[in-house]
């Protein structure tokens, strides 16, 4: 089970047993789910999928929005800013197709620039999965609450989820090893690409708020590498920002801030944006 099929199971059973969820959607997966009276359907009105998710918050429920990832974050951001932002009012923003799942689909369908574009507001918590079975923790905890949640889906996965929240050290290296930050589902290619090498990799699904502290005290040498699977650099005030009193040196992988003007298997994107293991060994050698 992908963990988009997953949060559509999961958001239909949560409908049942919550009586505060409600779900709003713009078309897109709406026919995944079952028929319900808290299921609202906008059309392709992305800007009025957030404001009505906002009036639903304003009343008492707990509102999950879902589209495609730029339909959910990029075409109704200024709703997000204010309908639920400067009403300080709460949702959880789910969205699928990552960076460039819907290869097919062309530019209109990815967004790599969703969570530096949510991380500039402020309040929000941002969930990048690597697992079907990690989605369920965090939607459950989203669910529980009251703030802004985004939760970043993708059909890119690791192969077995990671137990345990925050800044988790998957992988021990010397006192003087790169410090590698693998995000979500960037995760498999890193641990490949490392295989070899004298580095420590830890593992980071919750990238709002950023585990400044963890990093801190986690660091022993000087050198940070950050594999993220969206805009590169994206973290990268937050790594600084930790370390400001530090010595040290900061590679950001990530997808190239560049116009891509190509279709193709997500794998193939992947690796031309240099996410693959052969990519991140090269720029890993390279630093």
């Amino acid at each position: 089970m992908t963990m988009r099929e997953r949060f559509y199971t999961l958001a239909a059973d949560a409908l049942e047993s919550d009586p505060r969820v409600a779900m709003v959607f713009a078309e897109i997966g709406v026919a995944q789910m079952p028929r319900h009276p808290r299921v609202f359907n906008v059309g392709i009105r992305e800007q009025l999928m957030i404001s009505v998710a906002a009036g639903l918050a304003l009343e008492g429920y707990r509102p999950v929005v879902h589209s495609y990832t730029p339909f959910v974050v990029e075409r109704p951001y200024e709703q997000i800013k204010l309908d639920l932002g400067h009403q300080d009012v709460g949702a959880v923003l789910v969205s699928t197709g990552a960076s460039y799942d819907a290869s097919h689909a062309g530019r209109t369908h990815q967004a790599p620039e969703d969570v530096s574009a949510l991380a500039a507001l402020p309040g929000w918590t941002i969930e990048v999965p690597g697992h079907p079975d990690e989605v369920e923790r965090v939607f459950a905890r989203a669910l529980a609450g009251d703030d802004r949640v985004y939760i970043r889906l993708s059909d890119e996965e690791n192969h077995a989820p990671v137990r345990g929240d925050g800044l988790v050290i998957l992988r021990e290296g010397s006192d003087t090893a790169p410090f590698v930050i693998a995000v979500g589902p960037t995760l498999g290619e890193t641990l490949v690409a490392t295989a070899d090498l004298d580095a420590t990799v830890a593992y980071l699904a919750r990238v709002r708020p950023f585990p400044r502290e963890t990093l801190r005290t986690a660091l022993r040498g000087t050198d940070v590498v950050l594999v993220e699977p969206y805009l590169a650099g994206t973290s990268a005030a937050e790594v600084s920002a930790a370390l400001t009193d530090r010595p040290h040196r900061l590679l950001s992988l990530g997808v190239p801030n560049e116009e891509f003007r190509h279709y193709g298997e997500a794998a193939e994107h992947r690796a031309a944006h240099g996410l693959d293991a052969a990519g991140i060994r090269a720029s890993l050698t390279a630093f």
